[in-house]
């Protein structure tokens, strides 16, 4: 029998297809979703992994067996499924395995409004009636539904997709821009025509042929290595600017005209910016920005100046939509390149941040190293990762040797965040792997440095 806890994580259903999960699992998970939920009707998208077809169809098919009308989107970016469960009302299915390589696969679900669905809100309960439903040998049964069968169908909201984020940022001072976009072959190259096919923009493409095999590198810019493709094209040809999506397009990374990655807290201070003044504008005294708290010190820095008032909060998406639900904050940013914004049902948009970035850029006449540059005010190790065997005990022994510096303090809202006058850390174990992950920030390179060498040192032994 399978062990669904291998793949239901903390935020989604994610394993290797057909080892881990298939078809017949994925039926399960439509009629479990719809059973949790009490969906009359629900919306079910997939991006371009040669699994995803038949898996989305199965879960719409077992959805449809519960009573749930479905609406198929078919070829989505995950924000275009948020985008459709927002503007439909409807609960959501995506089926991604985001930046995973080809064999996996997995399945993002939302509440209607794109409000989150997690172990706590719902997935727990999901995959105990799947685990019910399957027998020691692996045999999926669903008991049959006593009410009537729901129908299938199809449509498309690509452009309608592009018009919501397109009223939601003024391009109307827009300088022409080329602009270099890395879509990995993934989703990026469905949406990014259609989203920018009446913008001022001379569009240089990579990899925009969709293929979940992912032939050119993986689909994951957050490794620097992805981006070595992306920094030699903006330079080649001159670019203004360069956008690398992720594999299912939720996240957007910056690349700046001398082939520079640009760091996301500082596109997280950048947007923050820009939603304040707007909320400002329409009458908001003082509104909230979210960031996670491996966020650089300059995020909350920014948004105090700009008349804000920023909110720390755990890292991951579920913590970040409940404390933007709390608070009402107009936007969220996390270090990892993930967006939110209110008007975007508090959801995730590496989309809406590019275009952010652009209204921003190509609103003046500076290049962008040098609008971004008020925003990266610190030196900061990146996240680096160790693999350890004991976790917990490798963080105990991290904290022991900082909690009685003098002028230091520690808190333990995620992993451990230890801050000196100059300097902060967090270390943070895996969910999922034997991984401690370190972030490291301090005013000057030499410090961080001396830091991220001492702290990696008691982490490794």
């Amino acid at each position: 029998m399978r062990d669904l806890k291998q793949i239901v994580k903390a935020y989604d259903v994610r394993g290797v297809v057909p080892d881990q999960w298939d078809e017949h699992l994925a039926r399960a998970f439509g009629a479990a979703f719809t059973e949790v939920t009490e969906a009359t009707a629900i919306v079910v998208g997939h991006d371009m992994r040669p699994s995803s077809p038949g898996l989305a169809r199965a879960f719409a098919e077992g959805a449809a067996a519960r009573g749930a009308d479905v609406v198929q989107i078919g070829l989505c970016s995950t924000d275009q499924l948020y985008f459709a469960s927002g503007k439909l009302d409807l609960p959501g299915a995506m089926f991604t395995a985001s930046h995973n390589p080809a064999q996996y696969n997995g399945i993002k679900l939302c509440r209607a409004g794109a409000a989150p669905v997690g172990q706590d809100t719902g997935l727990d309960r999901v995959r105990e009636l799947v685990e019910g439903w399957t027998a020691a040998d692996g045999t999926v049964t669903v008991p049959a539904h006593p009410g009537e069968h729901g129908t299938l169908s199809s449509q498309d909201l690509l452009q309608a997709y592009a018009d919501h984020l397109l009223g939601l940022v003024d391009l109307g001072s827009l300088r022409r821009l080329k602009v270099a976009v890395d879509a990995g072959n993934g989703m990026g190259g469905h949406t990014v025509p259609t989203v920018f096919a009446d913008l001022p923009v001379d569009l240089v493409p990579m990899y925009f042929e969709l293929d979940g095999t992912f032939p050119n590198h993986e689909a994951n810019p957050l490794d620097p290595k992805n981006l070595v493709d992306l920094q030699a094209r903006v330079k080649e040809t001159g670019a203004d600017i360069g956008l690398a999506f992720d594999g299912d397009a939720d996240r957007c990374f910056v690349v700046d005209e001398r082939g520079e990655p640009v760091s996301p807290s500082a596109i997280t201070a950048l947007v923050a910016v820009r939603e304040l003044a707007r909320a400002r504008a329409a009458g908001e005294e003082q509104p909230t920005v979210i960031h996670n708290l491996i966020t650089s010190w300059t995020v909350p820095e920014v948004v105090r100046e700009h008349g804000g008032v920023p909110v720390r909060t755990r890292v991951g998406h579920s913590f970040i939509k409940q404390e933007m639900a709390r608070t009402g904050a107009v936007f969220g940013g996390e270090h990892s390149a993930h967006y939110y914004f209110r008007d975007f049902w508090r959801a995730d948009t590496g989309m809406l941040a590019a275009l952010h970035v652009l209204a921003a850029l190509g609103g003046q006449d500076r290049p962008l190293s040098e609008l971004v540059a008020a925003y990266d005010r610190y030196a900061a190790s990146g996240e680096i990762n160790s693999t350890v065997e004991d976790q917990a005990a490798r963080t105990a022994a991290v904290r022991a040797a900082y909690a009685d510096v003098p002028g230091t303090t520690v808190d333990e809202l995620d992993g451990l965040t230890v801050a000196g006058p100059d300097w902060w850390f967090n270390l943070r174990p895996s969910n999922t792997e034997p991984l401690l992950r370190l972030n490291v920030e301090a005013r000057s390179a030499a410090t961080m440095e001396k830091l991220r060498d001492e702290v990696l040192a008691l982490v490794r032994g």
